[in-house]
Formats: C-alpha cells, sequence, structure tokens
C-alpha cells in the first residue's frame, strides 16, 4: 500500500523537456483530495533550493484558504469582524470611508493572496494626483489626497494584511515593501496680540464674535466647539466639559465621540466668558451653544469660511481655524502659564508634545529668562 504523503514532503524528479521539477504537497481541499504544487529549475540544485522555500513558506499559509477572498472582500471582514472591536469608535466611519472610496475601487477585485506592493505603489500615486471624492465641502481643495491621508489608508491595509497573515491567508504583508509620500508639516500661524483686537471687532461686527472668542480663550479643536452643548458648561464654576465633536463624514455633518481619552477634558473660562455665554444663553433654544438656523450643529466647513471672511474684512492674513488653537497656546505660554496647564487645556496626551509643538516659544521665553537672570547677576 502506498504510504500516504504528509503535507509539504516534496520530491525532485527531471522531465523530459530536460528541466528539473520539485513536487510536494500544499494540503487538502474540502473533499480531501491532496493540492499538488510545484517549482521548476534547469539545475537539480536549483529545485532543490526552491523545493525548499516553496514547503517553508506553504507552512505559513492554509492552501484551502488563499484563493477564497478578493481583497475587497477581505477588507469587508477586516472592518466587520476587528476593526470594530479593536479601534476606537470615532474612527469606524474614517476607515469606512477609506475602504469603500479609496482601496475597493483600485484593488477591491484584486485576488487577496495576489496583491504586490507594486500595485500599491500604483495606486498610491494616483491616490496623490486625484484620490479625492467630489463633495461640496472639497470643490475647491486640490484633487489629490494629502500625504497624511495616503499614508492612513497605507495603515488600514497594513493592519488588514497583518490579520490575514495570523489566518495563514497570505505569507507576507505586501505594504511592507511600499516607498510612501512624506509628511510636510503646514506652518503654524498665529494671529499675534497686537492684532487681536481689529480680528475681534469684526468678529463682532459679522456676527461671529462669541464663537472665536471662546476659541481663543479656551484652545478647542474646531469639532469640539461646534459639539458643545449648553449641558456641557458648569456657570456656577467657569468650567466647560468636552465630551463630543461635530464632524462631516462622507459629507453628513455627524456628532462623534471624541478621537483620545486625553480630548475628554474640563477647561476652566474667564468670569468674562461665562458673562458672555449666559447673555447667550437667553437668546438660544438649542441644545448647542453655536446652533445652525435650524438648531443643529453648525458645519465645519461654514466656521471655515466665516473665518476667512473676517480676516478679510479686517485686513489680516489668512490662516486656518486650527491656527486659532495654536494662538491660544502661543499667547499662553508667551504670558507665563506653564506648559502642563496648557497641554491639559490643548487635551494633548503629554507635556512633551506641547513642548515639541511649541518649542519656538517656550526657547523665547527661555531666552528672556536668561536675559532676566544675566541682569540680576551682573555687578
Amino acid at each position: 500500500m502506498a504510504k500516504r504523503r504528509s503535507n509539504g514532503e516534496g520530491n525532485i524528479r527531471k522531465r523530459k523537456d530536460g528541466r528539473w521539477e520539485g513536487r510536494y504537497t500544499a494540503g487538502r481541499d474540502d473533499y480531501g483530495k491532496v493540492i499538488y504544487k510545484n517549482v521548476l529549475g534547469k539545475t537539480q540544485a536549483e529545485v532543490k533550493e526552491k523545493l525548499k522555500k516553496a514547503i517553508a513558506e506553504n507552512e505559513k499559509i492554509d492552501i484551502t484558504k488563499t484563493d477564497k477572498f478578493t481583497v475587497g472582500q477581505w477588507m469587508d471582514i477586516w472592518f466587520e469582524d476587528y476593526c470594530t472591536l479593536k479601534v476606537r469608535p470615532s474612527s469606524h466611519q474614517t476607515y469606512k470611508g477609506y475602504i469603500e472610496h479609496h482601496i475597493k475601487p483600485y484593488i477591491g477585485d484584486v485576488p487577496l493572496n495576489k496583491l504586490t506592493s507594486l500595485q500599491l505603489q500604483r495606486m498610491y500615486k494616483t491616490l496623490l494626483t486625484k484620490g479625492r471624492i467630489d463633495r461640496i465641502e472639497s470643490k475647491n481643495q486640490p484633487k489629490g489626497l494629502s500625504a497624511k491621508t495616503v499614508r492612513n489608508i497605507n495603515q488600514v491595509i497594513s493592519s488588514a494584511m497583518d490579520v490575514a497573515i495570523e489566518q495563514k491567508i497570505i505569507s507576507e504583508n505586501p505594504t511592507n515593501g511600499c516607498a510612501l509620500p512624506k509628511i510636510e508639516r503646514k506652518e503654524m500661524h498665529t494671529i499675534p496680540a497686537e492684532q487681536l483686537e481689529a480680528f475681534l471687532r469684526e468678529a463682532k461686527n459679522s456676527g461671529v464674535y462669541e464663537m472665536y472668542y471662546l476659541d481663543l480663550a479656551t484652545g478647542m479643536r474646531r469639532g469640539e466647539l461646534l459639539g458643545l452643548k449648553w449641558s456641557d458648561i458648569d456657570f456656577a464654576h467657569g468650567i466647560i466639559h468636552i465630551r463630543r465633536q461635530i464632524s462631516r463624514i462622507d459629507g453628513v455633518i455627524r456628532e462623534m465621540p471624541l478621537k483620545t481619552k486625553n480630548s475628554y477634558r474640563n477647561i476652566p473660562i474667564s468670569d468674562n466668558a461665562v458673562e458672555m455665554l449666559k447673555e447667550m444663553r437667553t437668546h438660544s433654544s438649542s441644545d448647542y451653544v453655536f446652533a445652525s438656523p435650524t438648531g443643529g450643529p453648525i458645519s465645519p466647513d461654514s466656521v471655515n469660511n466665516m473665518l476667512h471672511r473676517v480676516l478679510k474684512r479686517a485686513g489680516l492674513e489668512q490662516i486656518r481655524f486650527h491656527d486659532l488653537r495654536h494662538s491660544f497656546a502661543t499667547l499662553a505660554l508667551q504670558n507665563g502659564v506653564d506648559i502642563k496647564t496648557v497641554s491639559g487645556m490643548l487635551g494633548h496626551f503629554s507635556a512633551g508634545f506641547t513642548l515639541d509643538t511649541y518649542a519656538h516659544v517656550t526657547t523665547s521665553a527661555q531666552k528672556e529668562a536668561a536675559n532676566t537672570m544675566g541682569n540680576v547677576l551682573e555687578i
């Protein structure tokens, strides 16, 4: 009776065409039938080496699974069975958008075990030049995705490929061979102290004073500011509780949880800010502090447009909404607020990160301290 060959066993023979062939058992199908694979070479030594590598590679994968999934199918499985459990809820919609709008249209039909680094590299190149989805809020933006977004997409694919390796569907992660675009840090802009009066005066004339005043006073992120509700304000103790954010996901304005645990924080506000909010409360019928005409949350894009109009009318340089947050941090540090306090108010994960981000401010303060000590010690 012939010996039953175990998975991974192989033999070598010389074919009639003069080439050498190495044949090995790669596993069994769903009906128990043996699955054979082979390698070819010009010499016996070459085939022996190829066969050794093929058998070792075969041990990493389950041959019955390798042909069952396309990239698109596997990304759906990964998202439903892994991503939703391990990734924070605020990232779910973002990841789903990456899969539906960018990954599936380009490589969704590619067999999972055939996906190569070159295919990914070509997709990333395309996304950088014309990957942006056509939406109203992005009509004036570049057609390509940012380097940061492309890197995020690569990370999503890489995480899904790692799970496929764990499940023995593929043996290697194709993202490992990709060259990713470098992220160019956007230059930080702030509103100088001497221009604040002109900015706030024009904001008041435009009817948006309270929004920009509060952001400059607290350093809140745009989404956090728009997600602020009256129930989040402790008027008695002058504290704002940051509990949610407003985002636009797939063209829809949504109330979302915050991205990190450090983002959930309490920010003290001045007596002036408390009085301003009390006055606003008497005229509001919405749950949101800054509400749209219908009472719901304001679109993140509209506050950007408002900011640009105010800056233009005030004759000031155009900046991003996020730069108001930088303005708060810079002014606070320049006026003696310690780095740990500023870091906590911003919701950063560490004071070290805040220190790195605003090194130019702290370096200037240290220089002033050195000059002060020089004057004190001068004989």
